[in-house]
């Protein structure tokens, strides 16, 4: 049961208080002065603290200053009589939750105070400080409670102790390489290497040379000999990502290698036997890409032994919360910040919004919010939801624009959506990867460098 504090050196407006807090089912103490209210909060660490800005000996200032050094998640609402923008804006600087001006309005008190009390229970339920160090101390974790998501975490245990070739198929986002590391991590490879290898960053040449290696002469720059990823992987794991990319000669010579399970360096004459564990993605869809004539059908059955569908965020919103507190402890020792209060109205934002670019586009919002935030509350006002702003820009921008400007709009929030992934970008464009960088630089857009 949630704990409030009260305080106040008017006993009328004490027992007013406290009246109005019955409807709460809350253990409710009171104290008529700051002094004996800052004992109570050191005795009984309350949730919420309700008091006076105005007292004789210890001000409602000083009540929150103290709060917050005894446990920085307990939550200070400001009730005072004197209304005044200095007080107020000193409050909120401190970390007051909000600001109640006399006399006062019982259905905004009791709003203010739910609240306060539902922010408290996000915040005690998701970010209590055992699962934020739980979050920092395991890099691969997969975070959600959705049956979408225990059903991967059953796939991820059931393929983690074999070294057969997983095929993970889903959006832009969904977290593929982070399941491909979970897996790699969970079994018996998990003291080897793993390699990771951005298919669609590189020529077909270059891919090659990246992915068998060569020796040295094989092709003019080619000085010395060089391992591939391949080797590199040794009995590990080689992750491919974003295998649609590559062109049908090389699946032609992906295939040889998963069939004899050997390989040889370009230019060279040995072959090398393959050890590592292949894991494939891709955010397209395989099957119809075979159906077209843009990848063989014999790789894809040797690439899909065990598949595992990644969900978008979208069919799994119950999950936000979950996600939002582990993105939190990451953002906030990156930033050296302590954003760690979520109000519910902030949560249901999330759950509603349309994540074109999934959990990644998740974690950049989170991001950008806790950048903005002036407390450690992580209000609704900090985020920045690209659908909220094109529907600002639609509304309040009627005059015609030009196609050029109309190109460059269209082009940044794709990249945008999309957390500037090129190849992604270029595939919902319909355009060819080279085009759109040289768009790019024609437009002279920005971002989060991204292949």
């Amino acid at each position: 049961m949630e704990k409030i504090l009260v305080v106040d050196d008017d006993e009328s407006i004490l027992l007013l208080l406290k009246k109005m807090l019955q409807d709460f089912k809350c253990n409710v103490f009171d104290a008529e002065n700051g002094r004996e209210g800052i004992q109570i909060t050191e005795r009984e660490h309350p949730d919420l603290i309700i008091t006076d800005l105005v007292m004789p000996d210890i001000g409602g200032l000083d009540i929150l200053k103290r709060a917050k050094e005894i446990d920085e998640n307990i939550l200070v609402i400001i009730v005072t009589a004197h209304d005044e923008m200095a007080s107020t804006i000193t409050a909120i600087q401190l970390g007051a939750f909000d600001y109640i001006s006399k006399p006062i309005d019982q259905d905004k008190f009791k709003y203010i105070v739910e609240r306060a009390l539902e922010s408290k229970r996000v915040n005690g339920k998701y970010l209590h400080s055992s699962l934020l160090s739980d979050s920092l101390a395991n890099n691969y974790m997969l975070i959600g409670n959705t049956p979408e998501i225990k059903e991967i975490f059953k796939q991820i245990g059931m393929v983690s102790i074999n070294r057969v070739t997983v095929l993970i198929q889903g959006g832009s986002g969904t977290g593929k390489e982070l399941i491909a590391k979970i897996i790699h991590s969970s079994g018996m490879t998990k003291e080897e290497p793993f390699i990771a290898v951005n298919c669609s960053a590189l020529s077909e040449t270059l891919l090659e040379s990246e992915l068998f290696g060569h020796v040295k002469g094989a092709f003019t720059g080619a000085v010395r000999d060089k391992k591939g990823k391949f080797e590199l992987a040794g009995s590990g794991t080689i992750f491919l990502d974003e295998i649609s990319e590559i062109s049908l000669n090389l699946q032609v010579k992906l295939l040889r290698v998963i069939q004899e399970k050997e390989f040889e360096k370009v230019g060279g004459e040995t072959s090398i036997l393959l050890k590592a564990r292949i894991i494939t993605s891709t955010n397209k869809n395989l099957a119809e890409l075979v159906k077209h004539g843009k990848f063989r059908e014999d790789l894809f059955f040797r690439l899909k032994v065990f598949t595992i569908q990644t969900p978008d965020l979208n069919s799994r919103c119950a999950d936000i919360p979950q996600l939002v507190i582990h993105f939190l402890a990451k953002i906030n020792t990156d930033l050296h910040k302590n954003v760690n209060v979520v109000p519910c109205e902030t949560i249901e934002l999330l759950q509603n919004y349309n994540w074109v670019g999934n959990v990644r586009e998740l974690e950049n919002i989170l991001t950008q919010a806790v950048v903005r935030a002036k407390g450690n509350v992580l209000s609704k006002e900090y985020l920045l939801l690209q659908n909220e702003i094109n529907d600002v820009t639609a509304n309040s921008n009627s005059k015609l624009i030009s196609l050029a400007e109309a190109e460059k709009n269209h082009i940044e929030n794709i990249l945008q959506s999309t957390n500037w992934n090129k190849a992604e970008a270029a595939r919902i464009l319909d355009i060819a990867k080279s085009t759109l960088y040289k768009k790019i630089e024609e437009l002279g857009l920005t971002g989060t460098e991204d292949t």
